[in-house]
C-alpha cells in the first residue's frame, strides 16, 4: 500500500468520524435532512469568502460557509413556524435558492478560478494527498487532513465540555432549559459544527459524501442501541468501515472512490435495517407473528374458559367452529402445551390451573381496560412465546 493510499484512507476516515458527531445529534434531533440542506446552501458563502480574500485556503471561506449553514437553518425554522408549511417543505424552499445564488456567483465571477461546480458536489478523495501544506521548506501532509483534523479536534473538545448539555437539549428541552441550559444556543452551536464540518470536508469528498457520512452512520447505530455513548461510538465505526472498505472498493472496481464509500453506507445500512436484534425488519416481522400467535393463544383460552360442553372443547373444534386452519391450529396449541396452560386427553382440551390463573387475569385487565399489561403478564406466565 503506497502513501498516497494510505493518506486517502485517512482523510476518509477522519472525515467519517467528524461527520458522524454531529449526524448522531441530528438523527436524534429528527432532523436528518437539514444536513443536507446545509451542505448544499453554504456554497453561496464560500464564494463570497473567497471573493473577499481571493484566496481559497483562507478560514474566512469556512466562517462564512459556516455563517450561510446558520442563516439556513434559521429561515427553514422560520418559514416552518408560520404553520404553512412543514419542515420538509420549508427545506426545500431554502436550500436549492441558497445553493443556486452559489451556483450563478461562480458561473459569473470566477470561471477561470479552481471553484468547480462538480467538485463541489462530488468531491474527489483521489487528488488529496496531492494538494500538500509545507512549512519551512518541509512537507506537512495534505491541506485536507490538517483542515479536517482541526475541525476534529475542535468538534471532539466541544462535544466533550457540552456533552450533558447536548443530552439535555435533544431529549427534553423543557428541562434543559429549566436547568439553565439555553436549547437555542446549543441548537445553532450544534448547526455551526455541522456547518462547519461541511465545509471542511466539501474540497476533499463533496457534499453528497458529507450527507451520507452524517446521516447513514448514524442511521445504523440508531437501529442498534438506545445508549447515547454507545450510538456514537457505533455511528463512528460504521463511518471508518465504510470509508476504508468504499476506498478498496474503488480501487478494484476502478470507480469512484466517494461514489464506492456512499455505496457501502447504503449497504451496511441495509444489513442493520433487516437484522438489527430488536428494530430490523426481520426482528419486527418475528415480533408480529409472535404476538398474532400469542392473540390466537388468549383467544383459545377464552374459549376454553366460557365453554364447558366437550364439543366446544375437542381439538377438531378449532377447525370446524374458530375456523383456524390446521397449521395455527397446531401452533397455538403447542404453544399451549409448551407453556403448560391447557392439557389434552381423549382429544378435549382443558385448561390447567395455570391456564385457568392466567386467563382469569387477562379477563379482569380486558375489562379494566388495562390489556396493556397483559403483555407483562406474559413475560410471569410465558416460558415459551409464540
Amino acid at each position: 500500500m503506497s502513501s498516497a493510499q494510505f493518506e486517502i484512507q485517512l482523510i476518509a476516515s477522519i472525515v467519517a468520524i467528524a461527520c458522524a458527531i454531529p449526524g448522531t445529534f441530528l438523527v436524534l434531533r429528527k432532523m436528518a435532512m437539514i444536513s443536507d440542506a446545509i451542505s448544499h446552501s453554504i456554497l453561496p458563502g464560500i464564494v463570497v469568502g473567497f471573493f473577499i480574500t481571493q484566496d481559497l485556503n483562507s478560514p474566512w471561506l469556512i466562517l462564512l460557509a459556516a455563517f450561510t449553514g446558520v442563516i439556513t437553518v434559521v429561515l427553514v425554522e422560520n418559514i416552518q413556524k408560520t404553520g404553512l408549511v412543514k419542515e420538509d417543505t420549508a427545506i426545500g424552499l431554502v436550500f436549492p435558492v441558497l445553493f443556486s445564488i452559489g451556483v450563478i456567483l461562480i458561473a459569473k465571477n470566477a470561471n477561470d478560478v479552481h471553484l468547480d461546480i462538480d467538485a463541489v458536489l462530488l468531491g474527489e478523495l483521489a487528488f488529496a494527498p496531492f494538494d500538500r501544506i509545507y512549512m519551512g521548506g518541509v512537507d506537512v501532509g495534505p491541506k485536507s487532513l490538517w483542515v479536517i483534523g482541526s475541525i476534529l479536534l475542535i468538534t471532539i473538545t466541544l462535544l466533550i465540555l457540552f456533552f450533558k448539555e447536548l443530552k439535555l437539549s435533544t431529549f427534553d428541552k423543557g428541562l434543559s432549559a429549566s436547568l439553565g441550559f439555553s436549547p437555542i444556543v446549543i441548537h445553532y452551536g450544534l448547526m455551526s459544527v455541522a456547518s462547519v464540518t461541511t465545509v471542511g470536508a466539501f474540497d476533499a469528498v463533496g457534499a453528497i459524501l458529507v450527507v451520507a457520512l452524517m446521516i447513514a452512520p448514524a442511521a445504523s447505530a440508531y437501529l442498534l442501541t438506545t445508549d447515547l455513548k454507545k450510538m456514537l461510538l457505533l455511528s463512528i465505526g460504521f463511518g471508518i468501515l465504510s470509508a476504508i472498505s468504499g476506498y478498496w472498493m474503488a480501487y478494484w472496481l476502478d470507480a469512484s472512490i466517494a461514489g464506492s464509500i456512499t455505496t457501502m453506507l447504503g449497504i451496511l445500512f441495509l444489513v442493520v435495517y433487516l437484522f438489527a436484534p430488536s428494530k430490523g425488519i426481520i426482528a419486527v416481522l418475528y415480533r408480529e407473528k409472535q404476538q398474532r400467535t400469542e392473540v390466537s393463544l388468549l383467544t383459545f383460552l377464552l374459549h376454553l374458559k366460557n365453554h364447558e360442553e366437550e364439543s366446544e372443547r375437542h381439538v377438531k373444534h378449532l377447525n370446524e367452529h374458530i375456523n383456524w386452519q390446521k397449521v395455527r391450529s397446531r401452533t397455538v396449541l403447542d404453544l399451549a402445551l409448551k407453556n403448560n396452560m391447557i392439557a389434552i386427553d381423549n382429544k378435549i382440551v382443558s385448561l390447567t390451573p395455570k391456564g385457568d390463573e392466567f386467563t382469569t387475569q387477562a379477563i379482569d385487565y380486558i375489562i379494566t381496560n388495562e390489556d396493556a399489561q397483559i403483555e407483562d403478564m406474559k413475560d410471569d406466565f410465558f416460558l415459551f412465546r409464540g
